[in-house]
């Protein structure tokens, strides 16, 4: 008898990028404790009486066989070993409902023929058998309860999935009606959460199977035991409880009834190891399919990448507005347009003009915030007319305006912007500021509350210098507006040229752009430049100050 058993019957899981269909295990059961027990001495003491032919010790010799104490087997994946109770019930003809019946029917009727089955105590349930998916709940649970001494409680989900049913027993027939009951559960209880989870990933099973029954008395169904179970999700995942034993202890089972008995299990993975030149040759093949799968997609995107035309600039904007913020009004909306600089033009299919939802503000902190999360795109192309221009050209420029609407569809103006086309390539995110024009006086005021209708600008590019502006100076003097809210861009740019700009040119090229563009952005970095040099220079006449004053005191006092 064993000292020792091996405790951990826990599941292991597989990765192979062999076919499943080559995986062989070999299990083998042996009786420790009962008729075991007494085989041994028996068989010596027929073995010493076997001149006197006593008929007996025949009968005790046959009852001690190997075959009812222990068994080996070597199986293949999904291979179908009957039981002494499946010979019996796919005996006759009339029990077999189902397709696969009727071929378990021929099978057992060809097994009979050929005087037996090899196999005695084993045999398997394969994965389409109707007895997988309607294993007893305690030889599901238990697989790993009746190897130790120790017993858990069902889980939740093994409940579920015990009873749980095929897809076409629940299939619904035509002239069922919709459920009357609610399809989303927006507030699922603990007990419909418990309920409703049921693992949807196929997974194909097979289980090895004992009958341990005393002799004489197998084919019962209380005495099958589910021994090992197998599954494969087909993409090189196999799950095999409980592990292979790889020369470690032997699992324990312990039968359950009136008599009970206690069997050695140990399961080992006899698969046939590839030879180096088949390996070899597989990988070849593997080869092979990739090259052939790769050709066959750059047969569909094409050999030749689509390229603009010497000496035009592809220039392709994928953007969204995120969010607005700090405006006076609620349900907001934004009205936006694309406006091309000389030399550039656009797909005459393509609508340079756009407007988003309608957005109601949700409160953030002391701001209230519109979550607009509208995409757009452009794409537009520029033609140089000089091959020896050195300067980036002037990009596209994004003017919009933010307007609300209230119950009574009275429109308000709340703010003007616009946005630079990036320069650079890549990803930008961008918050612009707004500000409105203001009409001052009461009655303005009031008109824009209860009628809405506010000053508008006759050109909206006039937020910043209009591109048909010719002169040198462009005054505002006199012109009221008030600093409204800010709207939040992410941006994403893409730009394509055979030849736009010469190497060696390049870096020159970005600083003079970066000079046409980046006004607005240089224009505050000067400001911030030069009040904090004159904070620097008012603490420093402080100082002065100070340090005058401690001086003529010191004076007075000599």
């Amino acid at each position: 008898m064993a000292d020792s058993w091996n405790t951990d019957t826990g599941e292991a899981v597989y990765r192979s990028w062999d076919a499943v269909k080559n995986l062989r295990v070999k299990v083998r059961i042996e009786r420790v404790t009962s008729t075991a027990v007494l085989c041994q001495p028996l068989k010596q003491e027929v073995l010493s009486q076997q001149d006197r032919g006593s008929i007996e010790l025949e009968t005790l010799t046959l009852q001690c066989q190997t075959g009812d104490n222990e068994e080996e087997l070597e199986l293949g994946w999904q291979e179908k070993l009957y039981s002494e109770y499946e010979m019996e019930l796919f005996k006759n003809k009339a029990a077999c409902l189902t397709p696969l019946d009727r071929q378990y029917h021929r099978e057992v009727k060809a097994l009979r023929r050929a005087k037996g089955r090899q196999n005695h105590r084993l045999f398997t349930h394969t994965d389409h058998d109707r007895y997988t998916s309607c294993l007893p709940l305690h030889q599901m649970q238990n697989s790993s309860d009746i190897l130790t001494t120790t017993k858990s409680g069902p889980t939740s989900l093994a409940e579920r999935m015990a009873t749980i049913k095929h897809r076409w027993q629940n299939r619904r027939t035509k002239d069922s009606g919709i459920p009357k009951s609610k399809i989303i559960n927006w507030d699922p209880s603990e007990e419909f959460l418990k309920n409703s989870h049921v693992v949807s990933k196929a997974m194909q099973t097979m289980h090895i199977m004992g009958d341990l029954g005393p002799p004489g008395r197998l084919g019962h169904k209380e005495n099958e035991y589910l021994l090992c179970t197998i599954k494969t999700d087909g993409s090189g995942t196999v799950v095999i409880k409980p592990d292979f034993n790889k020369g470690r202890e032997p699992y324990r089972i312990v039968t359950e009834g009136e008599k009970r008995e206690v069997w050695r299990l140990t399961v080992e993975n006899v698969s046939t190891a590839m030879k180096p030149e088949e390996k070899e040759r597989e990988q070849n093949t593997y080869k092979n399919l990739y090259v052939r799968h790769k050709d066959y997609l750059n047969s569909l995107v094409g050999q030749d990448f689509e390229m603009p035309p010497l000496g035009i600039l592809r220039y392709f904007m994928n953007g969204e507005i995120v969010s607005a913020q700090g405006f006076e009004y609620d349900n907001l909306y934004i009205n936006f347009f694309m406006e091309l600089p000389n030399n550039w033009s656009s797909l005459p299919s393509q609508s340079l003009s756009r407007v988003t939802q309608t957005c109601q503000t949700k409160t953030q902190g002391k701001e209230n915030l519109a979550f607009f999360s509208h995409p757009f795109s452009f794409e537009a192309f520029y033609l140089s007319e000089k091959e020896s221009e050195k300067t980036v050209p002037q990009l596209p420029v994004l003017y919009f305006k933010v307007l609300s609407l209230d119950s009574w569809t009275c429109h308000r103006t709340e703010g003007c912007g616009y946005v630079l086309f990036p320069a650079i390539p890549g990803n930008h995110k961008v918050t612009c500021h707004t500000w409105r024009p203001l009409q001052t006086g009461k009655v303005s005021a009031l008109r824009r509350f209860f009628i809405g209708g506010s000053p508008e600008l006759e050109d909206q590019s006039s937020v910043r210098i209009p591109g048909t502006f010719k002169g040198e100076r462009l005054s505002r003097i006199g012109f009221p507006t008030e600093t409204t809210g800010s709207v939040t861009f992410n941006l994403n740019c893409i730009q394509q040229a055979t030849s736009f700009v010469d190497a060696a040119l390049l870096k020159e090229s970005r600083q003079k752009g970066f000079g046409q563009l980046g006004e607005f952005c240089q224009q505050r970095a000067v400001s911030t430049i030069l009040e904090a040099f004159h904070r620097a220079r008012r603490k420093m006449q402080a100082a002065r100050e100070s340090f005058h004053k401690g001086l003529n005191s010191t004076t007075c006092k000599i």
